[in-house]
């Protein structure tokens, strides 16, 4: 919520949070600048009049770099005025003054148009006091490096990759690209079992699905 308007941010502020929402504040652009290279927000609500930077000049810049949605807040409500809001980038105006709920209506509307981001891939999965690190595919226990073959460390990564899902050996072998069959599979997870745990015999994070294959359980 951007707006040189100490009442208004602090009430819209309280609302939107008894609303559900989670609101951090700033007081002009310079202000929404410095928390939006700290913060990553679902969408920004914006007045337009402030001093030194407008919101529309605001706007337009942010564009350029984000993809971020924004909803403008304004006293003018000229026909004009709407259009400059949207050739700038704005996904959607409202004119001042307005029912908070309205407001709350246009930002979940607004929210429910946007996709969700997309999920980023887990770089890194823990078990006991080992860490493997999916893009280096490294092993450390409490910090000291594992050395691991290219076999045991692709296979580590298919599991690692469906952690808590159990995986056929068929797969395994197809997601690792470990050449072979099922046995193959067996061999290359004894020997990673040989390193990750303390009693192979009766493994507590690679442990074999009867009937299917094997799952890595993380912590």
């Amino acid at each position: 919520m951007i707006d040189d308007d100490t009442r208004l941010r602090d009430l819209l502020q309280r609302y939107l949070n008894e609303q559900g929402f989670r609101v951090t504040t700033a007081v002009d652009a310079a202000d929404a600048r410095a928390k939006l290279a700290s913060i990553a927000f679902d969408l920004l609500v914006l007045d337009i009049m402030m001093p030194g930077e407008t919101g529309l000049q605001l706007t337009e810049t942010l564009r350029r770099e984000s993809s971020v949605p924004i909803l403008l807040l304004t006293a003018m409500n000229e026909t004009e005025n709407r259009i400059a809001g949207f050739e700038c980038g704005a996904d959607d105006y409202l004119p001042k003054p307005f029912e908070p709920r309205e407001l709350v209506l246009r930002i979940n509307a607004i929210l429910r148009r946007v996709p969700p981001p997309a999920a980023a891939e887990e770089t890194k999965i823990t078990f006991g006091d080992f860490c493997f690190d999916l893009e280096r595919e490294e092993l450390t226990k409490a910090g000291s490096y594992v050395r691991l073959t290219t076999a045991e460390a692709s296979l580590l990564k298919a599991l690692a990759r469906r952690a808590g899902e159990p995986i056929s050996r068929d797969d395994l072998g197809e997601e690792s690209m470990i050449s072979g069959n099922a046995r193959t599979i067996d061999v290359q997870v004894t020997r990673l079992r040989r390193k990750i745990e303390a009693d192979p015999k009766f493994p507590r994070y690679l442990q074999t699905v009867r009937g299917t294959g094997y799952v890595l359980m993380p912590d």
